[in-house]
């Protein structure tokens, strides 16, 4: 053995999305045991903010829901206290933190996701994650400037 770590198939993308830890996570205390999850998956948190989004920026994070009959709760909610924004980086990020997040309906999530382990009600949704590369793009420039981005990297990749 060379000592090399075993590499199989070809490379995946690396790439950057948008997660936010919800109000109902933080008054439950859960960010710990969130931020841990994204951490065990291989995914490097890049940048965090806790905030208290005011209205407008909650509304434009939700435009695609307007109009739906449960957006004002919903702006209601993540108005409510603060929220946990993030900037997590890694292979296949968009689709991992999805994955990891689980379904938004907590009754629908299956076990060793987020929502499926601590999701009560799907109006309390615990955790945001982008469901594209663009919507990821969008939402990152919604809450971050490029200088709030700090890469880097901490050896372990070849191990993952």
């Amino acid at each position: 053995m060379s000592g090399e770590p075993h590499r199989e198939g070809p490379s995946v993308s690396v790439e950057r999305t948008f997660s936010m830890i919800k109000p109902g996570a933080l008054q439950r205390r859960l960010v710990g045991e969130i931020l841990s999850r994204v951490e065990r998956k291989g995914l490097r948190v890049v940048a965090a903010k806790m905030m208290t989004i005011d209205r407008g920026l909650a509304e434009r994070h939700y435009a695609e829901h307007l109009g739906k009959p449960f957006y004002a709760g919903l702006i209601d909610y993540m108005t409510s206290g603060p929220v946990l924004a993030l900037v997590v980086e890694g292979e296949n990020a968009i689709g991992a933190l999805r994955s990891l997040a689980g379904p938004t309906a907590p009754a629908e999530a299956p076990a060793g996701t987020i929502r499926g382990d601590f999701g009560c009600r799907t109006q309390r949704n615990l955790i945001h994650a982008s469901d594209s590369p663009a919507s990821a793009a969008r939402e990152i420039a919604l809450f971050f400037s490029n200088e709030d981005i700090q890469p880097w990297k901490d050896g372990n990749d070849e191990w993952l």
